[in-house]
């Protein structure tokens, strides 16, 4: 009887070996190694997220400077040790402000995506899991809000409402709803159509416990994903409310209202404008690199 000839079966990721042992095939590892790393750009994203999350929680450890309270013979004096960020026209401190700033700018941009995400997801998972006329009524009105130009539409809210932080982050919320009901109900159809979900239903299971059970878990990472997009979106929008009035009042240290206050100094006080600036910006391109790292995790 002759000897067996080596051979290697490569199924579901393993390799059989001729002694008999499984081995990870290099395919399968180089995918969990693709996983596990962490790009840089990605650490560094979190890292710039984590210190502006603490400036909001802890704003008086890093920087103990009254952020409204000035000493007009500090006025506009440059970048240095004193002051890391310089001072503004009444010789505030502007690292004080801009630190103490990220409360008004992560609160008003938390409150943006939870509106968006709660109420545009519960839209698209009953427009996506409900047939008929409920699901073609819920699609039009998310096409209404599509329709509607997104600063047109923020700031006839933010009228209704009033002005404030807080309004302003209402009606960024309101207007990023069609955007979560839409990615929700595209991905709870889906996955509905799903072998598995098929195989639920003809075991018997019920709509709700299938869509609690299989659907929802299955089709929710895009839409957490979008959350974290939305996230550094309404950051920069909602700086952009405060930057033309209606956002925070004055003297409140809001990143927007700070460089509208510093543009009328761009020629000879650059670090006005430029510094809370360049904060707004690093803290928005954090948040969409970590959304695009969440996108490639779910694709792989």
């Amino acid at each position: 009887m002759s000897a067996p000839t080596e051979q290697s079966i490569v199924a579901g990721g393993t390799e059989a070996s001729p002694s008999g042992g499984a081995r990870f095939a290099p395919r399968a590892r180089t995918r969990a190694e693709r996983r596990r790393r962490v790009r840089p750009t990605v650490l560094l994203s979190w890292i710039v997220i984590a210190v502006a999350v603490a400036w909001a929680i802890a704003p008086g450890v890093f920087a103990p400077a009254d952020p409204v309270a000035g000493n007009a013979a500090d006025a506009l004096q440059a970048p240095g040790a004193a002051h890391w960020f310089g001072t503004d026209a009444t010789g505030r401190d502007m690292y004080s402000r801009v630190v103490h700033g990220a409360i008004h700018s992560l609160s008003g941009a938390l409150i943006a995506v939870s509106v968006g995400l709660v109420v545009g997801t519960v839209l698209g998972v009953v427009a996506g899991a409900v047939d008929g006329v409920v699901s073609e009524a819920i699609m039009r009105l998310v096409d209404v809000l599509l329709a509607i130009p997104q600063l047109l539409l923020m700031l006839s809210i933010i009228i209704i409402l009033g002005f404030g932080t807080a309004q302003a982050a209402v009606a960024v919320g309101i207007t990023s709803i069609a955007a979560f009901a839409r990615l929700a109900r595209s991905e709870v159809v889906r996955v509905r159509r799903s072998d598995y979900v098929e195989a639920a239903y003809a075991s018997g299971g019920r709509r709700v416990a299938v869509l609690v059970r299989h659907v929802l878990p299955n089709s929710l990472t895009a839409v957490v994903a979008l959350a974290a997009l939305q996230f550094g979106t309404a950051i920069l929008l909602i700086s952009t409310l405060g930057f033309l009035g209606y956002g925070a009042p004055p003297p409140t240290p809001e990143w927007g209202l700070m460089i509208a206050e510093g543009r009328n100094y761009v020629a000879t006080s650059w670090w006005l404008t430029t510094l809370p600036g360049l904060v707004v910006v690093a803290v928005v391109i954090s948040a969409n690199r970590i959304s695009s790292a969440l996108n490639d995790r779910d694709r792989r």
